[in-house]
């Protein structure tokens, strides 16, 4: 063989090679064309390696793909459930030890947000929240993020929970390449949401007793209250076969209400919601729900709540119908737990055969990588 042919052999050898590899790295970084939940069409690259999550919370829908490891592709997230569901950080740190070095860049829709560091990490998506859209698009950092090649995906798991949480975790399983995974827990949601609606379905709306619902209930000892309208926890109240008070009071999302008008109306159904926000805020008089919350801390919890100036004199509380309820129910993919809670308290007779703490169980030993623990609901018990 002649040293031309040898030498061309070799540089042909070279060529097929790199084109090769070429075309590996192009297939690993395949690109695919979504429809976000903002209804965004987005170019996004398929399985990216590096997420950045717009809120730490977030986490609870990843967990559900990324069942071996949610923190594996994720470079950035924002503290929240570190400062507000501390019991879920801990539990998450206690298998994965190195979220401890995670870094926070703060909200992405403020000044706080460093795009810097976010793009010096490599980042190849950004998930943020559907209710922050019009944030993100007054503050600029979707073009910014746009012009650096970096797709920005809007998902929603609070504003519209019923109609978007399932969309949503298929949109990032379609992105993450956990399809299956994303097939698997929407089978398992659909499952668990129509065992309610069905019999909700048959109940007059007349025997639908009215609910308050009073968001981050004792979260400041000396503010009352906050509710919702017809979305998010009202929303869930409604289809579980209550009437949601807010819902009939006012359009939007929530808004702020006077004592006397929850006085004046004595709604029959009385529910609160509470998490372990004692490290943010020492002061505060909430249920310590979560993964760390026990029975008796629960029950003194809600004991001091309906103690509160007035409260005693309510219906709710008068007849053992006053609830409380983990707070990150509302921005999470498991909010349908909260649901079978509510149909439960609604209407025990019809939910008799209804578990759902079962239910919760059952989430965690099939779809998520931590196990069960804590108390995430309550009603206040006799004499309490």
């Amino acid at each position: 063989m002649s040293v031309r042919s040898l030498t061309g052999g070799l540089c042909s050898a070279a060529v097929a090679m790199t084109l090769t590899c070429a075309s590996a790295t192009l297939a690993l970084a395949e690109t695919i064309t979504v429809t976000d939940i903002a209804g965004r069409v987005v170019e996004v690259e398929k399985n990216p390696s590096k997420v950045v999550l717009g809120e730490g919370r977030m986490i609870y829908s990843i967990a559900l793909l990324d069942q071996d490891n949610p923190f594996a592709r994720v470079v950035g997230w924002k503290d929240d459930m570190i400062n507000y569901d501390p019991d879920a950080y801990r539990k998450y740190l206690a298998v994965y030890p190195d979220i401890a070095d995670l870094p926070s860049f703060g909200s992405p829709y403020s000044d706080e947000w460093n795009l810097e560091a976010v793009l010096s990490l490599g980042t190849e998506v950004v998930f943020m929240n559907l209710g922050n859209l019009l944030k993100a698009q007054e503050s600029g950092i979707i073009d910014k993020l746009d012009e650096a090649g970096v797709a920005t995906v809007f998902v929603d798991f609070r504003q519209n929970p019923t109609e978007n949480a399932m969309p949503s975790i298929q949109l990032m399983g379609r992105i993450l390449d956990k399809r299956d995974e994303a097939d698997a827990f929407a089978d398992f949601y659909q499952q668990q949401t129509k065992l309610i609606y069905s019999r909700v379905a048959q109940i007059p709306v007349e025997d639908r007793p009215v609910v308050f619902i009073e968001n981050a209930a004792g979260y400041n000892p000396n503010k009352c209250c906050t509710t919702y309208g017809a979305a998010n926890l009202g929303r869930l109240v409604d289809l579980s076969g209550g009437r949601n008070w807010g819902s009939m009071k006012f359009p939007g999302f929530k808004t702020n209400v006077s004592l006397e008008a929850l006085f004046a109306d004595d709604p029959e159904v009385i529910i609160g919601t509470g998490a372990n926000w004692s490290e943010a805020n020492p002061a505060t008089m909430a249920v310590l729900f979560g993964y760390e919350a026990s029975d008796a801390a629960v029950q003194e919890r809600l004991a001091g709540l309906a103690a509160r100036e007035g409260w005693p004199e309510l219906s709710a509380v008068r007849n053992g119908r006053f609830h409380s309820v983990y707070h990150q129910f509302y921005n999470s993919p498991y909010h349908f737990v909260a649901m079978q809670a509510f149909a439960k308290w609604l209407h025990p007779d019809l939910f008799a055969d209804v578990d759902p703490d079962a239910t919760m169980k059952q989430l965690h030993d099939e779809f998520l990588p931590i196990d069960y623990s804590g108390v995430f609901w309550g009603t206040l018990a006799a004499g309490g």
